[in-house]
């Protein structure tokens, strides 16, 4: 009884952490110790539940309390200090605004299988997303935090002194490019992306920028980039099955011989029993597109060998997420 409770009342933790998120908890504590009034005051907090909500992170172990001052965790810290450069809280602030409401209608998405976000009244969610500068660097920035843990696995894990250049297909602000890039110094790199995604990139990649070039295009009438490698990072997930084979298709003439392909996603599991994250994530494809949907690695698989790639490879990254690559 007591699991099935802690999970049905799962959102009072989620949307706790989301509100100290959006309120800055973490980053106005920085490096700091702070009482809970001196909290209160410079968050705009009302008196009556500051305390139950410090605490509650303190249960939650986002928090931790030593004579009466809070002060970060080192996970905090690292990852909820938006000062710092690993955070991931941009995912958890577009999770906030857009995600948690939007998760109330998965009950309709199931019986109808139609998108509950903004394409609920007929929209497009990328279409609006990209007329939007302020909602597009939001989304990118939450790509970024999304995206870097398994940036790093990927920079360290995948061979590449086999390849001298990489693009990213849907770049975003580029966090997987800049961070291969920072690792492997003898790497150029591309990022792909509409036109508008450019000066989000251009000031992301700075650090690189004599090694990366940005080229705007729309995958779905365009050739894709010519490159060693092409990267696509929890891009397939948005698509139906059709679209992503024709996105490997166009993949595969884009490379060389000897080149390769390199997707990252929170695969699921191939007996679909264990990576809770990777079928939740899946359902919120259900949420935000009309046909997405996420795979197993062992679809991929088929799906890159179908295409014509060899010898495809299945490599944990990090947290939930795995990638899969094979050359042509």
């Amino acid at each position: 009884m007591e699991r099935i409770l802690r999970i049905g009342m799962g959102f009072w933790e989620s949307r706790t952490l989301l509100s100290a998120v959006e309120l800055g908890v973490f980053t106005v504590l920085g490096h700091r110790q702070l009482t809970a009034e001196q909290l209160r005051r410079e968050l705009g907090l009302h008196p009556r539940s500051t305390r139950d909500f410090l605490d509650a992170l303190v249960a939650m172990d986002l928090l931790r309390r030593t004579d009466d001052r809070y002060a970060n965790t080192a996970d905090s810290a690292t990852y909820l200090d938006s000062t710092g450069s690993e955070y991931i809280g941009g995912f958890l602030e577009m999770a906030a605004a857009r995600l948690y409401p939007f998760w109330g209608g998965l009950t309709d998405g199931l019986r109808t299988g139609l998108p509950q976000n903004e394409a609920k009244g007929g929209g497009d969610f990328f279409t609006t997303l990209y007329r939007d500068p302020q909602r597009l660097y939001d989304f990118q920035r939450a790509m970024t935090g999304l995206s870097l843990p398994s940036a790093h696995a990927i920079a360290e894990i995948f061979p590449w002194q086999r390849w001298k250049t990489v693009a990213d297909i849907g770049t975003a602000q580029g966090a997987l490019l800049r961070t291969v890039l920072e690792t492997n110094p003898h790497l150029h790199g591309i990022g792909y992306d509409l036109a508008a995604v450019e000066p989000i990139f251009t000031e992301y990649s700075a650090p690189v920028e004599d090694r990366t070039t940005f080229q705007s295009g729309d995958f779905f009438i365009d050739e894709l980039p010519e490159a060693d490698v092409l990267v696509f990072g929890h891009i397939l997930h948005d698509w139906d099955l059709p679209t992503k084979l024709m996105l490997l298709e166009k993949a595969y003439r884009a490379l060389p011989e000897g080149g390769a392909i390199l997707v990252y996603e929170s695969l699921i599991d191939d007996d679909r029993r264990t990576n809770l994250q990777g079928l939740l994530m899946s359902l919120n494809m259900l949420i935000e597109t009309p046909g997405g949907f996420d795979y197993t690695a062992a679809d991929l698989r088929t799906w890159l060998t179908d295409t014509g790639f060899h010898n495809p490879i299945t490599e944990h990254l990090a947290g939930p997420e795995s990638m899969v690559w094979a050359v042509k």
